[in-house]
Order: C-alpha cells, then structure tokens, then sequence
C-alpha cells in the first residue's frame, strides 16, 4: 500500500520547545530486517515498542518516527493521563455503568503501563505526575456538570471530592471558577519530557528508534517492508501506532473522525507576575462541560507557564492553516484574559493545532487489520493513557500473549461508518460549534 498523506502539523509543538534540544535524530540510510516493526512514535508506538522487549528479550525491535520524537500530537496535547470516562463528544463525562467500570479499568492499566515505565526509566515527578486532576466549573451549568458526574462517581464508589469557588481560587489564583470535581487517579505528565524520556531509555536498552523516517509504502510478500525516503525496514510483524493515520494506510476508510484541538503556552512568567497570581505553582483544570477550555500551569524546565486549550474543528484532511490556529489563539487570549486579569500583558509565546481521532461510536481501531499487521489507533480523545493501552495490548495480541484485559478491550465492535462527505464535514463542524456556544464561559 502506497502510504496517501504524511503527519503535517501546524504550529510549533510548545512542550517539546521549552526543553533542551534533543541529541541529533538518527535517520534509516539503509536497509535492514527486524523481529518486530512499530510505525509511529507517541504513546501507542513507544507503549508497544516496550511491551516488545519485555515479551521478546533477544528480538531486534524498530521503531520509525516521522517527526522528531514529542514534535508531533504526542507534544501538543495538554498533559492529563486520565482514568476515568471522558467522552468529549457527549454532554457530560459519565455513561452506562458496567461499561464506565470496564473502561475505567482498562485505562488504568495503561496509565500503570506508563507509571513502570516512569519509574523503571527514572523520570522526575515534572515528566510523570499521580496529582489527580479537578473538572472546573465557571458557569451555574458547569457546576451542574460537576454535581451530577459528582452523583455517577458515587454510584460507581469512585473517590472524588467537590470544591467550592473558594478552594478553587486558592488553588489557581483566579476567581474564575465556581466549583471543582477533583479525582485522585489521574497522571498530569509533561508529555514532550514524557514520551522523549521514554524514547532516551528505550534506546539504551537495544531498541532502534529511527526520526525524520516517514514511512512512505508499506507491502507484503512474504513479510512486511516499510519504505522511508533513506532505507527500508523488512519484519513479519508491524504495529501501527499512528492513531488517524491508520486511514493513510487504507484502513478503516470512512470510519475515523479527524479533530483538530487548538492551544497556546504563555511566555515564562517572571517572579512578580507568579505573585500577582498566587495560587499554586503547579495545576491543571479540565472543563466541566467537555467543550470548555482545559488550563494548566506549569513549574520547572522552561519556567512558571500557563497553557490554555480550547476550540474543536472536523478535518479530514487531517491538517489546518496557520491561519485557522491564529484565528482559534483568539479565543485562548480572551479565556485567559478573563480568568487571569492580573496577569494584563502577558502574552502567549507558543500557539499549535493538535490532531487527534475519534470514532463515531467511541470505540478504537485494533486488531490484526491484515496478515501480521497490528493497529493501535483511534484514541478517542485520550491519546495519553489509551494510546499506552492499546500499543501495550497490540504488543501482547501480535505475540499470542491473552489477558482478560486484552479479552475486554478487544470485546468492542468496530468504529461505525460516519456519513459521505460533505454531510459529515458539514454535520461535524455544526455539532461542534453549537457545542462550544452551549458550552459559554467554560471556554
């Protein structure tokens, strides 16, 4: 199959820029033969890559990236490995019970993937952080949101604890919110010092990591081969951990949905603007209402920072303009300037898009798609911790290693069709936007 389109992402990837520059990319200029191949180089791809060597010691591994490791969606994200449900095409974050419990469960896993890894690989509590996380509130509607997920956490005995606006400004310095919901069993990660620590350490332990290696076809005979513009790489099995990509592949065509999210990252702020502010050095917020704006400030490499994400689009060409990004920053500006007015003239440093995938049934694409070719994608909005299961789970399923987990998570039917185009196109955006108008203050 000739590979149809290449990652393209807009907007510089701001987590991965405020670290140290990375040691140069090592680039295939050859071509070589593997045990194992793994396309793609984020949560899902490095998550299998590990699982690999676990299961096959004495294998020779590959993994090729397109990008820069942390340069593509695994850098532009906002850094929450969440655990609990969270649906951000529905009206709230809670569903059925049993299957809420189930995915609960399954996520979990892979954030507990992800927290081995941590430890084992020595990254600090900046990369890899068990703080929790708090839903935020601002409007009579949101908090609304907050007390009746409060309710279904309840029926399903999960830990949690509601704050008042007064904890809540304690805690980001702002009196912007009128509630929280915090739960204790998320991750907030820096996910560029994340996915490059796990990189760094895969590497020293007998993985090849190949960068700026888009893989451009990928055919069959016999077994599998990937071309890049240096080499190519020949394996009988291939994991494909490229999340909506998997339709540049030729699978599941007219299944996956391609959403852009928006964000943007202050500059550093200086000692008297961080006490002007107040509050703790570092939190993140998710919004109540799914369309809301997620807020994070951060402390440590790269200074005291806060990012703000908000605005959903449907693209299924899978890339925005520059223009597009500087048109949805308006709207992070103006969020930031209401939640933080003591804070006038700061200004945003770094403004991105961020690609991720859904399906119309909110389920992902896995499996054994052809012959000895495995597909780990469609996270469905949580890349983080998702993407970490379902590489992991990939790694198990194409070494004929069964689990009850693997049971469950493959116990889901397939993403279901969307409508031609332009009905889907036209319908998504729609959806979208009355949504975010719904949605008011929260972003």
């Amino acid at each position: 199959m000739k590979v149809t389109r290449l990652p393209v992402d807009t907007g510089p990837a701001a987590w991965n820029r405020i670290l140290p520059p990375q040691e140069p990319a090592k680039v295939l200029e050859e071509n070589i033969t593997a045990d194992w191949l793994v396309i793609g180089g984020g949560f899902a791809g490095l998550a299998a890559a590990r699982r690999l060597s676990q299961l096959h010691p004495g294998d020779r591994i590959v993994l090729l990236e397109a990008k820069r490791i942390a340069e593509g969606p695994a850098g532009r994200n906002t850094g929450f490995m969440i655990d609990l449900p969270h649906h951000l095409t529905s009206e709230g974050y809670g569903g059925q019970m049993e299957k809420d419990r189930a995915e609960a469960a399954a996520n979990r896993a892979g954030i507990a993937f992800a927290a081995e890894m941590a430890a084992e690989f020595g990254l600090s509590r900046e990369a890899f952080n068990p703080s929790g996380k708090i839903n935020a509130a601002a409007t009579e509607r949101g908090h609304k949101h907050n007390l009746d997920y409060a309710q279904h956490l309840s029926n399903l005995n999960e830990a949690h604890q509601l704050l008042d606006a007064k904890q809540m400004h304690e805690m980001t310095g702002t009196t912007y919110y009128q509630s929280g919901l915090f739960t204790p069993g998320a991750v907030m990660i820096q996910p560029a010092l994340f996915v490059r620590g796990i990189a760094r350490s895969l590497k020293a332990n007998h993985i090849s990591i190949f960068e700026n290696c888009p893989v451009t076809q990928l055919t069959r005979n016999g077994e599998w081969t990937a071309r890049t513009p240096g080499g190519h790489v020949s394996a009988p099995k291939v994991i494909l951990g490229v999340n909506g990509h998997a339709n540049s592949f030729g699978k599941f065509k007219g299944r996956l949905m391609h959403i852009h999210l928006y964000g943007s990252m202050t500059r550093a702020l200086t000692p008297e603007e961080c006490r002007k502010l107040g509050g703790a050095d570092r939190w993140g917020v998710t919004p109540a209402d799914p369309m809301g704006s997620t807020v994070r400030r951060i402390s440590g490499t790269g200074g005291d920072r806060i990012i703000v994400r908000n605005r959903f689009t449907y693209d299924p060409t899978m890339q925005v303009s520059e223009g597009r990004v500087a048109r949805m920053a308006q709207d992070h500006s103006k969020g930031f300037a209401a939640r933080f007015p003591m804070l006038d003239g700061v200004r945003m440093e770094y403004r991105w898009g961020g690609r991720l995938c859904l399906s119309r049934n909110n389920v992902p694409a896995l499996g054994e798609v052809d012959e000895g070719l495995y597909s780990a994608c469609c996270q469905n909005g949580l890349g983080t911790a998702k993407g970490t299961l379902h590489g992991m789970l990939m790694a198990d399923l194409a070494s004929g290693n069964g689990s009850d987990l693997l049971d469950q998570v493959m116990d889901q039917p397939r993403p279901s069709r969307l409508p031609p185009n332009p009905f889907a196109y036209i319908g998504a955006n729609a959806a979208l936007r009355w949504s975010e108008i719904k949605a008011g203050k929260e972003i």
